[in-house]
Order: structure tokens, then C-alpha cells, then sequence
């Protein structure tokens, strides 16, 4: 809760509009103006694999996201995008079991496909759903490396993403002076 927190990290700062990061950086300032405030972007990478340009590509996200966190997309999409993808596929023609049953849930999610559990069941529905579809490559959204626990019957790539703070404070300035204390109480 902003309202009680000492530091607020305002995040995504590469692709959110600034007039978005202006307001949410008011509104932190206005709800608690202790709070220090650590601005960061979250660039998305690509791991090795086919080139994505003038592809069909199919975008497996992380289910929690594009479900009840209630994005239509997350880095898979940003990736595919930005690595030239030709056509994101919509996999809901092809979903079965649970995943279809997730799409309908859900109806608010776009053309990705969500990594919902991993248990066996879920997992060979989800392999089901990849393998129908009408792609060219599997990009793979999810912190969770699918391609190790289920056959997706086409080549894929990752994507990873990580914090990189822009300016100051950082979160290691304000808290190497916090260990130190730590560090030095009896």
C-alpha cells in the first residue's frame, strides 16, 4: 500500500506513456510524500532461437497476468512486436480442456495464450493447444521455460526481462545504508 510504504517503485517507465508515469508518480507523491521513489523500465530480451520477422507467431503469457491481473498481452506480445512478428496468432480456436475453459472465464484476454498451472493434465492441454495452432514459432512469456516440460511441436525462443533502475535514488542506495545499520547492531 503506497500510503504506508517507504519506497515505491514506479516501473515500466521504457513503455508506459508519460503522461501515465507523470500521474502515478503524482499520485504516490500526494498519498505519501515520505515515500522515496525508484524509477525503473523493464526491458524484454529475446533468447537464441529463430527470428521472429515476417513470422506466425504464437505468445504464450504468463497465466496470472493476462487471467485475473487482467492485461490483454504481457513480454511475449512486446517481443514478438518488437522482433517483427508478421501475425500474432489467436490460439483460442485451438484451445482445449482447461485452457478453453480459461478463455471463457476470462474473455477479456487477446491473442495470447495463458500458461494456466503445470500440472500434467494442464500441461498436456496447453501442448494440445500449441501443437494445433498455425504458427511458425512459440514465443514463451512465462517466467517458467515450457519448452523443458512440454512438446510444442514448433520451434520457440524465451523472453526474459530484468529491472534496470533509471536515476537516482536506486534501490541499492537507499538500502546498502540499511544493511550497514543491520549489520552493525549488536
Amino acid at each position: 500500500m503506497p500510503a504506508k510504504a517507504d519506497v515505491v517503485v514506479v516501473n515500466k517507465i521504457d513503455s508506459a506513456a508519460p503522461a501515465d508515469l507523470a500521474q502515478v508518480v503524482a499520485n504516490v507523491e500526494r498519498v505519501n510524500p515520505r515515500a522515496r521513489i525508484v524509477r525503473a523500465a523493464s526491458p524484454v530480451t529475446l533468447g537464441e532461437g529463430p527470428t521472429l520477422a515476417g513470422k506466425r507467431v504464437l505468445v504464450i503469457e504468463d497465466g496470472p497476468t493476462i487471467t485475473h491481473g487482467g492485461m490483454p498481452f504481457g513480454a511475449g506480445t512486446v517481443a514478438a512486436r518488437h522482433d517483427g512478428a508478421a501475425e500474432i496468432i489467436d490460439p483460442r480456436p485451438y484451445a482445449v480442456g482447461s485452457i478453453a475453459a480459461t478463455y471463457a472465464r476470462y474473455p477479456g484476454i487477446g491473442a495470447a495464450l495463458p500458461a494456466m498451472g503445470y500440472g500434467d493434465e494442464q500441461l498436456a492441454e496447453l501442448g494440445a493447444t500449441v501443437c494445433a495452432s498455425a504458427c511458425d514459432v512459440v514465443v514463451i512469456g512465462t517466467p517458467m521455460d515450457l519448452a523443458r516440460l512440454v512438446d510444442l511441436g514448433h520451434p520457440s525462443r524465451r523472453v526474459s526481462y530484468e529491472l534496470r533502475e533509471s536515476g537516482s535514488p536506486t534501490l541499492k542506495d537507499i538500502l546498502d545504508p540499511l544493511a550497514q545499520r543491520w549489520a552493525a547492531a549488536p
